[in-house]
């Protein structure tokens, strides 16, 4: 048994943090043939929010029957010892096979993979707003400044995957309006048709 875990922002319908509609992360779940396990948190969500509505998700399917929880997480001790000990609250084994990666190769192999994605959230104060909508490509990581991580691992940018082999068929998007707020530069990604 697998599923995917994300959190989506009450009021908003967007997965927190990267503000991608609520509709292209389920067509995306869809496209991956994973169920998707969306855990609603309000705006502006507290810590010990978070956590409760965390530990429901895990106490109930499909959830509970999962021992172990994988995450995507690179280099950051605090963030893994985080995960791990939350999880481990659980009953579940964080899985970090990633981890340690150097990011520059890891980026290059993914786009040479056939992976495609689009730059959906950025941090102004890491990154140009211009970055904001770019495709995740040999272009894209060869313009990114030295200090900015070729995975975005310090929370530089974030990408909504579109395409590539573990997806059945592309989500097909288009980039529309961008946002600044807080700091933060959001590309809305609308699929086509829409």
């Amino acid at each position: 048994m697998a599923a995917l875990l994300t959190t989506v922002t009450e009021g908003y319908e967007r997965v927190s943090m990267h503000g991608v509609r609520r509709d292209l992360l389920r067509r995306q779940a869809a496209a991956a043939g994973v169920p998707l396990v969306e855990v609603t948190i309000p705006p502006d969500c507290v810590n010990a929010v978070y956590e409760e509505r965390m530990a429901a998700a895990f106490g109930a399917p499909p959830l509970d029957g999962i021992g172990a929880m994988a995450s995507g997480d690179l280099f950051l001790e605090d963030v893994r010892a985080y995960r791990e000990e939350r999880l481990a609250t659980a009953g579940k084994d964080a899985l970090f096979p990633l981890w340690g990666r150097d990011t520059r190769a890891l980026a290059e192999e993914f786009v040479d993979a056939g992976f495609e994605a689009v730059v959906c959230c950025l941090d102004a104060r890491k990154l140009d707003p211009s970055f904001a909508g770019r495709s995740f490509d040999a272009s894209f990581l060869g313009d990114l400044p030295e200090e900015v991580d070729p995975c975005g691992e310090h929370g530089e940018f974030h990408t909504f995957v579109h395409a590539g082999p573990v997806l059945a068929a592309p989500v097909d998007v288009v980039v529309g309006e961008t946002v600044e707020r807080d700091g933060l530069v959001f590309c809305d990604l609308v699929a086509r048709g829409d």
